[in-house]
């Protein structure tokens, strides 16, 4: 395992003076120790990857340095156009490292959603030129990988890639809060199970990808319910809401809800504006806020720092005017907003953390899943 301290301090003599990115479970150190250690100015936390290219881009023409742009391989294709289209060595030829996490390495045994990407990663960086090493996992390899990458940037003033298979760097602790010392009570899974209490038995459910669609899964089969009104987003983060809405359009019979999270409504944060001027009337968009990419380590969003009650209002939800915080409160939100007409948006603030005993999610067929919810959707609404 490499010390990321080492790592840091010789980024910092070569002129590595700006970082940023989207956390990753393969960089999990790497990102604990970047927001821990280094003052907003030289770090920020993307909204996205392709943000992350721009404000690389954007420190490098101010400055002349060299940036690092780190990033799981599940979000390269969010920042493959500005790399062709604004850093490539045919445009502005902007030098910056690209440090990927490898998801779905061939040989790995990866969950499948990450398979494919894994397969396709060096195929792409080649395609587009990128130069690229994968790097070792003793600190003398991770130190020339880095020295190379940072010494051919510079030299082809363009982006080039680092690969960082799963082992390289120790995955350090979450940030997970203590539940008494948190501000909200609910957990994720409460909040959840609080929703489908309170809504109609054939509610649609879209869950973003991460801890919402494992947490969704279970809880179903602890109740003994089916899957077949759920829509797992094991994949595509940020996208989750668009899918709800498509469906919305498409079945106006039927009351859909997407169980969002703070970090992936903000990925795409322009996905609000496209559905509240459709405003399909059956649309519920639900962000449980925890102020945390949660589920690769704990490093913060701004979930906590913008109002996303007011940009949902702006974009054209109905809203209660406020975040929620307690079930009672969720409870009467939900009730409340769907006496009239959708779409509807609620910010539910909860505390960090996952029950420890809850099983992963282990799905056999994600096409059985499909075909199921699929065959559910052709069903009428039971009225009540």
């Amino acid at each position: 395992m490499i010390e990321q301290k080492k790592v840091f301090e010789y980024m910092q003599k070569t002129g590595v003076g700006f970082i940023t990115g989207v956390p990753d479970s393969t960089l999990n150190e790497f990102c604990l120790y970047a927001a821990s250690e280094l003052p907003h100015d030289q770090h920020v936390i993307a909204a996205n990857e392709g943000n992350a290219v721009a404000l690389a881009a954007g420190y490098h023409l101010a400055t002349g340095g060299v940036p690092l742009v780190y990033m799981q391989n599940s979000g390269f294709g969010n920042a493959m156009n500005p790399l062709l289209s604004l850093v490539d060595k045919d445009v502005y030829a902007i030098p910056m490292v690209l440090l990927i996490g490898w998801r779905g390495e061939p040989g790995t045994g990866d969950w499948v959603q990450h398979n494919k990407q894994g397969q396709l990663t060096p195929v792409l960086l080649e395609v587009m030129e990128i130069p690229f090493r994968t790097v070792a996992k003793d600190i003398e390899g991770a130190l020339d990988s880095m020295r190379w990458a940072i010494t051919t940037a510079k030299k082809t003033s363009g982006p080039v890639a680092l690969l960082v298979p799963k082992g390289v760097f120790e995955k350090g602790k979450s940030k997970q809060d203590n539940p008494a010392e948190s501000p909200y009570s609910m957990s994720r899974e409460e909040a959840i199970k609080c929703i489908i209490e309170t809504l109609p038995a054939d509610t649609i459910f879209v869950a973003t990808t991460g801890r919402a669609t494992r947490e969704i899964f279970h809880l179903r089969r602890a109740s003994g319910a089916g899957h077949e009104k759920d829509f797992l987003n094991v994949g595509a983060m940020g996208h989750a809401s668009q899918i709800a809405t498509g469906i919305a359009l498409a079945k106006k019979d039927r009351l859909v809800v997407c169980l969002d999270g703070d970090g992936s409504a903000i990925m795409h944060l322009g996905a609000l504006t496209i559905t509240g001027v459709l405003s399909p009337p059956n649309f519920l968009h639900v962000v449980l806020n925890n102020g945390a990419h949660e589920s690769v380590g704990g490093q913060p969003t701004v979930g906590f720092n913008v109002n996303l009650t007011t940009i949902a209002e702006g974009s054209g939800y109905k809203t209660v005017g406020l975040a929620v915080e307690t079930e009672q409160n969720m409870r009467a939100a939900v009730r409340q907003l769907f006496e009239g007409s959708g779409p509807a948006f609620i910010d539910v603030r909860i505390r960090k953390g996952l029950r420890k005993d809850l099983p992963p999610l282990n799905v056999s067929s994600h096409r059985d899943l499909k075909n199921l919810f699929m065959k559910e959707l052709q069903q009428p609404c039971q009225k009540k």
